[in-house]
């Protein structure tokens, strides 16, 4: 089984993931890993917490020159910001802390401030909102840059675009050589592969910033290359739409995810969204006549590109406050303000890869096995060519 976690808290010294269950000799580049790190911080609307970090990957175990070893991997990223902290959250009390503590006793309206306080007994929601943060997410971009590497040895590639912020929705559907050519540009504004429709996004996110708020968006995950049969239909926790749609909305701020063409086919007939099947003699393989399914049917991959979205809300804090109450006084007041972002959409879809890939890449694990590469490419070469001769 692949498994990884997380740890660490926004402003804390670091942050910290493991992940479990990678067969030996796969390549790992810091490089690499470092590139989806930074992918993750760019985009037009960030806050300024990205001026502050460059966020690097140390590996101290599980890797040994350049590959893995089939070990736990550990990751750890740290946290610049954290000399500016070390007397507000050290891990032992020190003389005079109570002093310098950074107290948030307004919980911001959709964020975890409130219930996690009253859950963990705690007047203060400091200590929440430090791992409620959206800063845990560096971790799962850096697992899933390690989650795509395995992927990518057998042909497979995910990657992301958006396509809505606030009220500005791309209307047509972009190619995969699109999706690839946004994701080797240096210079990401909002992550959609149609300038004008980008530009537009742009006015949203500039009207927001003029006027203290945050603004939604929706970004789209691909998967090129996957192999047909990926999950299984035989239980509800097996099913991968299922796994797919827990990963995206386990993410901060998603409220909702859509696999494949979900809202159109709720608003159509059957006769007009359902994908055709069709059979290649020459090439011997079946192939669909669109991908309204999003590449999945039954809770498994048919073949096609498999294709899920993200929908975000509008980040909590506001730099206009909205009302709250005070955790210590019980009276009304202005929700309290931390240094956040106004857009997330490109970033987000960084993320959305990274969990997309982690669970196919779990899936690819339970279906293939092997404690080494090796063993792994045999048994997916000895299953494709049982597709074939089907």
């Amino acid at each position: 089984m692949l498994r990884f976690e997380t740890a660490g808290e926004s402003h804390g010294e670091c942050l910290v993931a493991t992940l479990t269950g990678l067969p030996a000799g796969i390549p790992v580049s810091l490089e690499t890993i470092n590139h989806e790190l930074w992918r993750r911080q760019q985009g037009y609307g960030r806050g300024g917490r990205m001026k502050i970090e460059t966020d690097t990957v140390e590996i101290v175990s599980g890797v040994r020159h350049s590959k893995t070893i089939g070990s736990p991997i550990a990751m750890i990223i740290r946290n610049a910001d954290w000399k500016n902290w070390t007397d507000v959250l050290p891990v032992e009390d020190i003389e005079g802390g109570e002093d310098k503590k950074k107290p948030v006793t307004r919980p911001r309206p959709g964020h975890a401030d409130l219930a996690g306080a009253i859950k963990y007994d705690f007047h203060d929601a400091r200590y929440i909102l430090e791992r409620a943060s959206a800063r845990e997410t560096t971790a799962r971009v850096a697992v899933g840059a390690l989650a795509k590497t395995y992927l990518r040895q057998f042909g497979v590639e995910v990657l992301s675009h958006v396509i809505g912020v606030g009220p500005v929705r791309m209307e047509r559907d972009a190619t995969w050589d699109e999706i690839a050519a946004l994701s080797q540009k240096k210079d990401v504004l909002l992550g959609c592969v149609d300038q004008e429709t980008e530009a537009r996004m742009k006015e949203a996110v500039d009207v927001a910033y003029r006027t203290g708020d945050t603004i939604g968006a929706i970004f789209e995950v691909r998967a090129h290359g996957v192999p047909v049969g990926l999950g299984s239909h035989i239980t509800w926790d097996s099913r991968l739409d299922g796994r797919l749609a827990q990963a995206i909305v386990s993410m901060q701020a998603v409220k909702g995810v859509e696999v494949g063409c979900a809202e159109e086919q709720a608003t159509s007939y059957g006769s007009k969204v359902q994908d055709t099947i069709h059979y290649d003699k020459a090439e011997r393989r079946f192939f669909r006549g669109a991908n309204k399914a999003g590449g999945l049917e039954g809770g498994m991959t048919n073949g096609s590109d498999l294709y899920v979205r993200g929908f975000l809300k509008p980040i909590s804090t506001l730099r206009r406050p909205l009302e709250s109450v005070d955790l210590e006084t019980r009276e009304a007041s202005l929700a309290a303000y931390e240094r956040s972002d106004v857009c997330v959409a490109p970033a987000a879809g960084v993320i959305g890869e990274a969990m997309v890939a982690i669970v196919l890449a779990q899936a690819f694990a339970e279906k293939f096995g092997g404690d080494s590469l090796r063993e792994t490419k045999r048994n997916v070469d000895s299953y494709l060519l049982q597709v074939r001769e089907f």
